[in-house]
């Protein structure tokens, strides 16, 4: 299944953890070119079914996306800019919206569609198969979001959301940022028991598995590109501060049990 008649190439920039898996899941179904401009990673250096090319080849595709921390993304928009076809589109999958909804909106040219998407998994959540997994799509330009959602839905399986940038973020800053908030804290109160666990400490246990693997890159992106998620941080560590203070103040013993323990 084609993303769309007019779509005959896909270049995807960057081909880190992410980047795979996305060239895992649309390899069989566009011709996809794939540049990185770090290196050609050896393990799949004399792949031949993983066709590596110039970024010039790459950003001349009909459908480009940007596969890269939300940091290097002003920088890859400049260097792809040149080299874009009218009509092309262009997206990225970032874990915030906004910012890299205003980088794209003014950095690259009028002629192209432009769609801002997140897939709420990751290399880790994704590892069995994608199928149901969650995508959201934010429009920011142009007419490619039925398209491009169409074959989302029936050629990957992915259950597709449409949203703004702005409810994106302010949604992902609880979702996302207080679970790799707490993911954090937990990780660095390991070891943890092994035997005298109970199922909601295995979940927790999940939580922790789920988030270590993520870049750096991808944490900071969370906590720190995102406007909202500081808001939800202030909340959160205020409640907990609350909870502290109550469970101090009840760990006096009442008058009346100190009468009877006289």
């Amino acid at each position: 299944m084609s993303i769309q008649k007019n779509i005959k190439t896909v270049g995807l920039l960057g081909f880190g953890a992410f980047g795979r898996l996305i060239a895992t899941h649309i390899g069989p179904h566009v011709d996809l070119l794939i540049h990185d401009p770090h290196m050609v990673p050896p393990s799949v250096a004399n792949d031949t079914s993983v066709r590596f090319r110039s970024l010039t080849e790459v950003a001349a595709c009909d459908l480009v996306i940007l596969a890269m921390p939300v940091s290097a993304l002003k920088d890859a928009l400049i260097r792809i800019r040149p080299h874009l076809q009218p009509d092309a589109i262009v997206l990225d999958v970032g874990s915030v919206k906004l910012k890299p909804v205003e980088l794209m909106s003014r950095l690259l040219p009028d002629s192209v569609h432009i769609i801002a998407t997140h897939p709420l998994f990751g290399p880790q959540s994704g590892k069995d198969g994608i199928e149901g997994l969650k995508i959201v799509l934010c429009p920011v330009r142009g007419n490619a979001l039925f398209p491009i959602a169409a074959f989302l839905k029936r050629a990957l399986k992915l259950s597709v959301i449409i949203s703004t940038a702005d409810q994106h973020d302010r949604d992902v800053a609880v979702v996302q940022g207080l679970t790799h908030l707490i993911g954090q804290v937990l990780a660095r109160m390991e070891p943890f028991p092994t035997t005298m666990t109970t199922p909601s400490f295995e979940l927790l246990k999940q939580v922790v598995d789920m988030v270590r693997h993520d870049s750096v890159e991808v944490y900071r992106a969370i906590e720190q590109e995102n406007p909202h998620a500081a808001s939800v941080r202030q909340e959160f560590f205020g409640i907990a501060q609350n909870l502290l203070i109550e469970l101090d103040s009840s760990c006096h013993m009442p008058e009346k049990y100190t009468e009877l323990a006289s």
